[in-house]
C-alpha cells in the first residue's frame, strides 16, 4: 500500500507544533506571570523550575518551522510574507527572554530588575505575537495565484487581536498549574490563586473563538451541527467541560499537586484537536490543502528518513531531562 507522505508530515509538524505549545508554553507563562510577586526569591524559584529544560523546548520551534519550508514549500512561501510582523516580533521577544534569563542570576541587585522586566516583557510579545499569528492564519490569507497578495498589517485584526490574549491566558494557566506543581509551600498557595483567573480567561476565550469561528467560516455550522460530522465533534465541547472541571478542583483542592497541570495540557490538547478539524485538509486555510502545498513525493521520502531518526532522539532526550529533575524546586540558586 503507497504511503500518503504529504498526510504523514502534515501529522508529523501538528505534533512538532503541539509539542513546542505545550512545553515552551508553560516557560513562556512563568514570564507572563512575574508581574504576580515581587518577592526577588519567589521569581528565582519560578526560573530555577524551567531551568533545565527551557532552551530544549524550543527544539520543537525549529522542527515545525524547518519542517513546514522543507515539505510545504508553498504553504511557508504564502504564509511567511502574510505574517512577518507577528514572526518577527516573537523572536525578538523570544531573545529577550533568552538574554534575560541568563543574565539575571548574574545581575547586581539594582540591575536585577531590569532583566526581570526584560524577561517578562519578551515572554508576553513572543506569546501574544504567536496567538496574532494563529489568528490571522486562522482567518485567512489573501493569495493571488499561488503567491500573497494582501497589505503589510492584513494580519492585524480584532480576531487575531483576541486570539493573541487567549493564547497569552492559556500559558499564564500552563505556567501557574506548572508551578503549582514544581513548588511547595506560600509560593504554591500563591501560584494557586493566580491560576485561578487563568482558567476563567482561558475558558471565557474558548467561547468567544467558539462562537466567532463560524462567521468566519459558515462551514463550519455543518461540521459540528450535522450528521454525521458531529459524531466525532460532539466529544470535543464535552471533553472541554470534563477538563475544566478537573483544572478547577486540581487548583483548589487536589494535593498530588501534578493534576492541574495535566488536565491544562489535556484542555489545550483537545481545543487543538477541535482547531484541526475545523482546519483540515487546508495547511494554508481556504487556499491550499495539504497534498496541494506538499513538496514532490521524492523529498519526502528522503526527508521522513531523517525525521524517523530524530524526533525519537528528541523524544529521548526530551523525556531524559524531565525524569532526571522531577521533583520540587527548593533551591534559590541559579546559573554560576
Amino acid at each position: 500500500m503507497e504511503l500518503d507522505y504529504p498526510l504523514i508530515w502534515g501529522l508529523l509538524i501538528a505534533f512538532a507544533i503541539f509539542a513546542y505549545v505545550c512545553l515552551d508554553g508553560f516557560d513562556l507563562g512563568i514570564g507572563i506571570l512575574y508581574p504576580t510577586t515581587s518577592d526577588q526569591d519567589e521569581r528565582s524559584l519560578m526560573m530555577n523550575t524551567v531551568a533545565p529544560v527551557w532552551d530544549g523546548n524550543e527544539t520543537w520551534l525549529i522542527l515545525g518551522g524547518g519542517g513546514l519550508f522543507a515539505v510545504f514549500p508553498l504553504a511557508y512561501a504564502t504564509i511567511m510574507p502574510a505574517l512577518y510582523m507577528p514572526i518577527l516580533l516573537m523572536l525578538i521577544g523570544l531573545i529577550f527572554r533568552g538574554v534575560a534569563f541568563e543574565y539575571r542570576f548574574k545581575a547586581s541587585d539594582k540591575r536585577r530588575p531590569y532583566w526581570d522586566l526584560a524577561f517578562f516583557l519578551g515572554s508576553l510579545v513572543a506569546a501574544l505575537s504567536q496567538g496574532v499569528a494563529l489568528g490571522a492564519l486562522i482567518q485567512g490569507i489573501e493569495i493571488e495565484g499561488r503567491s500573497y497578495a494582501g497589505g503589510w498589517f492584513d494580519w492585524l485584526t480584532p480576531f487575531s487581536v483576541m486570539t493573541g490574549f487567549a493564547l497569552v491566558s492559556g500559558y499564564a494557566l500552563l505556567g501557574a498549574t506548572w508551578l503549582i506543581m514544581k513548588l511547595e509551600g506560600t509560593a504554591q498557595e500563591h501560584f494557586r490563586r493566580v491560576a485561578r483567573p487563568c482558567a476563567l480567561l482561558l475558558l471565557m476565550f474558548i467561547g468567544i473563538v467558539s462562537i466567532w469561528m463560524p462567521f468566519i467560516d459558515p462551514g463550519i455550522v455543518r461540521l459540528w451541527f450535522s450528521m454525521p460530522y458531529v459524531l466525532y465533534t460532539v466529544p470535543v465541547p464535552i471533553a472541554v467541560a470534563a477538563l475544566a472541571f478537573v483544572i478547577w478542583r486540581g487548583i483548589t483542592y487536589d494535593h498530588h499537586h501534578a493534576t492541574a497541570f495535566l488536565a491544562t495540557l489535556g484542555l489545550f490538547l483537545v481545543t487543538y484537536i477541535g482547531l484541526g478539524i475545523n482546519l483540515y485538509p487546508y495547511v494554508v486555510p481556504h487556499n491550499f490543502t495539504i497534498w496541494e502545498a506538499a513538496a514532490p513525493d521524492s523529498s519526502l521520502k528522503f526527508l521522513l528518513v531523517g525525521a524517523v531518526v530524530l524526533i525519537p532522539m528528541i523524544l529521548a532526550y526530551t523525556g531524559y531531562a524531565y525524569w532526571v529533575f522531577r521533583g520540587k524546586t527548593k533551591s534559590t540558586e541559579g546559573y554560576h
